[in-house]
């Protein structure tokens, strides 16, 4: 099964903390805790059939190929990703990004504010590449977005229909699923 750390792997974290402003170890902290917000958030809207059929558009608009032949983060559309971060999270998305820096705002939360959409579309390609041909069916295929895109965020959250159950879901807690339906 494909995991987090295969998305993690892929993504050039000297480029990402140059872009960023921070260093590599910084940047590679705030990577693993935007990259399971976004899809914590994704698995929480797709309980929705209206999210998940949302969700499902979203990632067969999304090119794998974006993580094909090694990341360049100057190919990544930053405003693709704020809309993907605004569908992801709503009117959650400050409160996601200060529990995310911790609480402390500032500058770790200028560092997660600007790492969301440049993480959205790369997480959006992952998705399509693992539905294209990572053996997923590019479909949520159950109206409570179980089965399809359901199962598979579910199994790299580390499995359940809870959004996030432990871990992710414990932090930010009800902020999940305030997405677009």
């Amino acid at each position: 099964m494909t995991d987090l750390n295969d998305l993690l792997s892929q993504i050039p974290m000297d480029q990402l903390a140059r872009q960023l402003g921070v260093d590599e170890g910084t940047a590679e902290q705030a990577a693993r805790q935007a990259i399971p917000a976004l899809l914590g958030g994704m698995q929480a809207n797709a309980q929705d059939p209206a999210g998940a059929a949302s969700l499902s558009r979203a990632v067969g608009d999304h090119d794998a190929s974006l993580l094909e032949g090694g990341v360049d983060l100057g190919q990544v559309d930053t405003d693709d990703g704020d809309k993907i971060v605004k569908n992801v999270f709503g009117g959650n998305r400050d409160q996601v990004v200060n529990k995310l820096a911790g609480g402390s705002g500032g500058g770790m939360g200028d560092v997660i504010g600007k790492l969301l959409p440049m993480l959205a579309p790369l997480v959006m390609a992952f998705l399509a590449k693992q539905t294209q041909g990572g053996g997923g069916t590019g479909q949520a295929s159950t109206a409570d977005g179980t089965g399809g895109l359901g199962d598979l965020l579910g199994g790299l959250l580390g499995g359940g229909g809870q959004a996030g159950a432990g871990g992710i879901g414990d932090l930010l807690g009800g902020l999940l699923g305030g997405g677009k339906r």
